[in-house]
């Protein structure tokens, strides 16, 4: 089945949200970060998802984060406006507010911890895609939310004229090919570790959190599986492993991320906000050990790489508590 016009872009960012050594939003960061994945090949941007920290920040956080993003873009990249709610009202009312921000797309995450039925996640679903015009990717990841999002109800959903895509972190390739074969639904990688075999099954790309640090393998792997050359897809992939292992084993995400980034001086602190807190020593020695196997191919420059354990340490409290209507 060909697959339709994507709305999103292939090479898509998960990105974090650079956090003050209080834990405040550092806005400078974001805007130079933004910037800088955009140069190495991104062509999405998803911020106020898991990796940016969703379930930390405040409403008008999130709002201004679209805001920030759509502006650095300048129509180089979409932008897709994550996290959402486990209470459909008020991912309702996040999306709308998302969508008068200029989000070019939004995701919307199984509602997580009230574990609903397929019934509830499908009536979520069509509700939060009926109050926006924007395109909408599901996110399948049940290792966080406690639930999947199984076969059946895919199908259904994918009837929604604005659900166009989905993100899987379930990680079924076969479940991806049976139900890319019977719908129009493009389908993203959410495991970094699993985007080129996405894409070899006739994926239409990935939201990465690895692209955080080098979005320029993402954007050669992409490329190369478009004009059918599987060798350099494939060296681009295995280039790109130990740096994966690294920033997806030891610690979250956002934790490694920011760690990493934090010591490419990159971004000007590592924090993170409670109840994440930055590597312990044995874990941060596992990630720099990681690091130590990465080669050229990856395309980020690790020889004046400057590790800060105390600058990571611990989690901050922000000023203004959680997720606030």
């Amino acid at each position: 089945m060909a697959r339709p016009a994507n709305p999103f872009g292939q090479v898509l960012v998960a990105l974090v949200t650079p956090f003050t050594a209080d834990g405040e939003v550092d806005w400078d960061d974001v805007e130079k970060h933004i910037d800088s994945v955009i140069r190495q090949g991104a062509d999405g941007i998803v911020v106020t998802g898991t990796t940016g920290e969703t379930s930390t920040l405040t409403d008008p956080e999130k709002i201004r984060l679209v805001e920030v993003a759509k502006s650095v873009a300048d129509g180089r990249a979409k932008v897709i406006t994550g996290g959402g709610s486990n209470e459909t009202a008020h991912a309702i009312e996040l999306y709308k507010h998302s969508e008068k921000a200029g989000a070019d797309g939004i995701m919307i995450v199984t509602p997580y911890y009230n574990k609903p039925t397929q019934a509830g996640i499908l009536t979520h679903f069509r509700m939060v895609a009926d109050a926006t015009d924007l395109p909408v990717i599901l996110y399948d990841i049940p290792g966080r939310t406690g639930v999947p999002i199984r076969y059946e109800t895919l199908l259904r959903a994918a009837k929604h004229p604005n659900i166009r895509a989905v993100k899987d972190a379930k990680g079924d390739l076969s479940e991806v090919s049976r139900v890319m074969n019977q719908t129009d639904l493009l389908y993203f990688a959410g495991d970094d570790a699993n985007a080129l075999p996405t894409l070899a099954i006739g994926g239409s790309g990935l939201i990465g959190v690895t692209a955080n640090i080098t979005a320029a393998p993402y954007r050669r792997m992409v490329d190369a599986v478009n004009g059918n050359d599987l060798a350099t897809a494939t060296a681009a992939h295995q280039a790109l492993e130990p740096l994966v292992r690294a920033t997806m084993t030891h610690v979250p995400g956002t934790v490694a991320t920011k760690y990493i980034l934090h010591g490419l001086g990159r971004i000007s602190s590592p924090r993170v906000r409670l109840p994440l807190v930055g590597p312990e020593e044995s874990e941060a020695a596992l990630i720099e050990d990681e690091i130590a196997l990465v080669g050229p191919g990856a395309d980020v420059d690790f020889s004046n790489f400057r590790p800060d354990r105390n600058a990571a340490a611990g989690g901050a409290l922000p000023k203004v508590a959680g997720t606030t209507r």
